[in-house]
């Protein structure tokens, strides 16, 4: 059942449940074993439109968002992904957001000071996060990908090779419904209150 927001309000409409945040960020977890069903195109998109609704320095959207769902793309982009024996699980993967860092319109007052993309890895970052979140509502699991032949992934896919990537996300549903225990410091251990 879809969600209802009052327009411009975090309130639910009326009859409508909230829900809670803390909930759905215990429930994001890496996923690495994907199941053979396909990931309808609705849920990419909306996953993308988490991503495009993130907050960056002085609003700026230093992001492009680049989706693979084309099964033979996916494959192709999976085997990328398998560099230095790492990542069998991509084979099972069934999508593919990749983030793209663009360039970052400051204020002109902070750009006289700062680079322009100063606040981009961070904003990318961000955009990634959200992505993976509302992954996680539309009851997908998703991974993000550290070890990747960037070069290939650019050829493949027609991206300058001297574009800067934020991230590459698999995804697709998770193989089981296993919710493993977070290991996280404790709470007391990070935070410090004064």
């Amino acid at each position: 059942m879809e969600e209802k927001y009052c327009e411009n309000s975090l309130a639910p409409a009326s009859g409508a449940e909230a829900v809670d945040f803390l909930d759905i960020c215990k429930l994001r977890q890496s996923c690495r074993s994907f199941s053979d069903r396909p990931v309808e195109h609705d849920k990419l998109v909306k996953c993308v439109e988490a991503g495009r609704l993130t907050h960056s320095g002085c609003n700026a959207q230093p992001w492009s968002f680049v989706v693979v769902e084309n099964p033979d793309l996916v494959g192709e982009i999976a085997k990328c992904g398998r560099q230095l024996k790492q990542n069998a699980f991509l084979g099972t993967a069934k999508a593919f957001i990749i983030i793209l860092e663009e360039h970052a319109v400051l204020s002109p007052v902070i750009s006289c000071f700062l680079d322009s993309q100063y606040y981009a890895k961070g904003d990318l970052g961000a955009a990634a996060a959200y992505v993976c979140l509302e992954a996680t509502t539309q009851g997908l699991g998703s991974c993000h990908i550290g070890v990747y032949d960037r070069a290939r992934i650019c050829k493949l896919l027609n991206i300058p090779a001297e574009k800067q990537f934020g991230s590459v996300i698999a995804l697709g549903y998770p193989a089981d419904d296993v919710i493993r225990a977070k290991k996280r410091k404790s709470f007391e251990d990070i935070v410090r209150f004064v």
